[in-house]
């Protein structure tokens, strides 16, 4: 794409084109489905490399995913609910367009809607590379390529996909995969695509395969996408009350013939499947058709799957026969879409959640057995997670935002001794600490038991073993269970405290009619230098859970992470809010918990149980064995993020949760981000 200083008009709307679109039937042909549908902008505008290397910045790329937003947002054109509309500017490396293609992939049932603005490039091989900010001339090692989108395209879920390109030599994308779009009238396509729209691609790209595509003014969108939002912006006033692709493209040619532009610049569009004829956006220049009456007789629900094609097949004979079309074409709908989000409880709000790191791997290792999560101090956008596996390992993780997860796993550090060798068979790291200024990290592992501080960076331990309590070894050392000691670490924000969580109770503590009764131990200390333990506290769980995580959010106030699983019955999983402070009694001399006065346990609230969140619509959260809510899982991980700034939840704490697959095939790796009012 190019970028001229000199900014040039469009012509009007209004100016003569031989390329008209026709009046249409009354009848709106059928829609794709917003609520089920989810749509990508990706914009890349700030190049950095030296003297950008030719590759000028595109300020108006900025405007282009602002502009587009708009418009699909709003409920009179694209009618896409807020969360399903998703802005990756300025991506920095390949994978994290991939990842957050596949992701949206996973999400879209009904349609993904992939944009794409930037600098497009021509390879030796004379294929289409994309670009990111720190791409270059001369440099393809840096350059997107786009058959790995378009095999991240076709990992999508979704019945239909609209590929939108905004960038030099975009046409090559159609010409890589056959025959450009001859936009053919949209009546003759009524009947022979009417059984056709349950899958396909849709290609529209700003100009042919060896043309540029030009920005002329800086502070305005591009030439092809200000064309395309004044399109759907304006509408078309000979058109009926939704505008299908094929019409937005005609629309399109022709405003986009009027331009003055340096060269001309004509848009290509690739059709699969007859997809010209799905209605993309409502038309802006009509008012909605009125609703029909509905039938007084008791009409069965639409069937699925083959039985509803069946049932358009019938319609499409039906019309070619000249019969009369059913009163409501609706009843061929499925019911209005719900998404996994909202109210767990009055406290706390599902805000997303995303499977696509489940058996996934980075250079050859599985991102697998994530046990535990740390933000560094100060950062939200990236978490650490601990793997319970052998060897011990810690992948760092971009999340993208609370609102929207796009989870990217990055190359795994492998945890060593401090001379480097290997720390041994059944590491089992169970729980995670970031320090304060993010170089090391202290590391619980469920074996031993023992806590440990690692460089990040090295992966190799800094300094002795931790102390532990007598009583927190296994037997015959200590009270503790094998295989159930250690599971939760929690570094207070200022560094002062860290809180260690026992996950079922000391053999001489035992349970209160199925509630166990557990100790969390404070050890006092700075930052990079000695803990010592100082303090322990008895904590009694809801019946038959155990305690899997704990989070700090002051000096003397947690978050308890309590899970059980049944077999038959699956996960349960609650997020407990638990009091310290001064009147919180010292149990380090308690030779039992058991008969222990109620008073002297901690204080703990419920903040919310996961079954309680909204999982959507059938289909919208993927299910794995027995669960009473398909949202479930074994939730083992949980960390503490920033403020909630937008949205109905807006100064509320973000909370990060993940789910440990154990490597198996019939468990799932998920993140799940909630807001909670603290």
């Amino acid at each position: 794409m190019t970028e001229p200083v000199v900014p040039s008009a469009s012509a009007p709307d209004s100016a003569p084109t031989p390329d008209s679109t026709p009046a249409r039937t009354p009848e709106a042909p059928q829609r794709l489905d917003p609520a089920r549908s989810v749509c990508l902008l990706i914009g890349v505008d700030a190049y950095s490399g030296p003297a950008h290397d030719g590759l000028e910045k595109l300020n108006s790329v900025k405007h282009n995913l602002a502009g587009l937003r708009k418009v699909f947002l709003d409920q009179h054109i694209g009618g896409f609910p807020e969360g399903r509309v998703i802005t990756l500017p300025n991506p920095a490396e390949a994978p994290e367009i991939m990842d957050a293609v596949e992701e949206a992939g996973t999400r879209a049932e009904d349609t993904l809607i992939v944009y794409y603005a930037g600098h497009g490039l021509l390879g030796t091989d004379q294929r289409l590379y994309l670009t990111l900010p720190k791409s270059r001339l001369g440099r393809p090692a840096g350059w997107v390529d786009t058959r790995h989108l378009r095999g991240a395209i076709e990992k999508s879920s979704a019945r239909r996909v609209v590929l939108i390109l905004d960038c030099c030599f975009s046409g090559k994308w159609i010409q890589d995969e056959g025959e450009s779009y001859s936009a053919p009238d949209s009546a003759e396509l009524a009947l022979s695509t009417l059984t056709q729209l349950d899958a396909g691609t849709y290609a529209l790209t700003s100009t042919a395969h060896n043309r540029l595509s030009h920005a002329p003014d800086p502070d305005q969108c591009s030439a092809f996408t200000g064309a395309l939002v004044d399109v759907l912006t304006k509408g078309d006033s000979g058109g009926g009350e939704v505008l299908t692709l094929g019409e937005v493209f005609r629309l399109l040619r022709k405003t986009m013939s009027t331009m003055s532009l340096p060269e001309r610049q004509e848009p290509r569009a690739q059709d699969e499947n007859g997809l010209s004829a799905l209605g993309f956006v409502r038309n802006a220049a009509k008012p909605p058709l009125p609703e029909p009456t509905p039938p007084t007789e008791v009409v069965p629900a639409p069937p699925p799957g083959r039985l509803r094609r069946k049932l358009l097949v019938a319609l499409a004979a039906g019309l070619a026969l000249g019969l009369a079309a059913p009163p409501a074409w609706d009843r061929l709908h499925p019911p209005a879409h719900v998404e996994a989000r909202g109210d767990c409880s009055s406290r706390a709000a599902l805000l997303d959640h995303s499977d696509v790191l489940d058996k996934q791997e980075v250079d050859n290792e599985g991102v697998e057995g994530l046990s535990g999560l740390a933000f560094a101090p100060g950062r939200h956008d990236n978490v650490y997670a601990i793997a319970d596996n052998e060897p011990g390992r810690i992948f760092p993780l971009g999340i993208g935002t609370p609102e929207a997860l796009r989870l990217r796993a990055q190359r795994a550090t492998t945890l060593r001794k401090a001379d480097g060798s290997e720390l041994g068979r059944w590491f089992d790291g169970e729980a995670i600490a970031v320090e304060k200024g993010g170089r090391t990290a202290l590391v619980a592992s469920e074996t031993g038991p023992a806590i440990r501080r690692f460089e990040l960076d090295s992966g190799l331990q800094k300094g002795p073993d931790f102390p532990l309590p007598k009583g927190f070894r296994v037997w015959p050392d200590g009270g503790a269970m094998a295989g159930r000691t250690i599971e939760s670490l929690a570094l207070t924000p200022s560094g002062t405290y860290l809180y260690v969580g026992l996950e079922s109770p000391l053999a001489q503590d035992g349970d209160d009619r199925g509630k166990n009764l557990l100790r969390i131990q404070r050890y006092t200390g700075t930052p990079g230098g000695a803990y010592t333990p100082d303090h322990q506290y008895a904590y009694r769980t809801d019946e038959g859970l155990g305690l899997v995580e704990l989070v700090a959010v002051d000096d003397n106030r947690l978050l308890a992470l309590e899970r059980q699983y049944s077999a038959g019955l699956g996960n349960a999983i609650r997020v407990k809010n638990v009091l310290l402070g001064p009147k919180a009694r010292d149990v380090t001399g308690e030779k039992s918990l058991y008969d222990m006065p109620a008073d002297e346990f901690l204080t703990s609230t419920l903040l919310f149980d996961l079954a309680d969140c909204p999982a959507g619509s059938p289909g919208e959260v993927a299910l794995r064995g027995t669960q009473a809510n398909p949202l479930l899982g074994n939730v083992e991980g949980m960390a503490l993020g920033g403020t909630v700034s937008d949205g109905p939840y807006r100064g509320r704490r973000s909370l990060l949760m993940v789910t440990d697959d154990n490597g198996n095939a019939q468990q799932i790796t998920r993140f799940y981000s909630i807001a909670v009012q603290l």
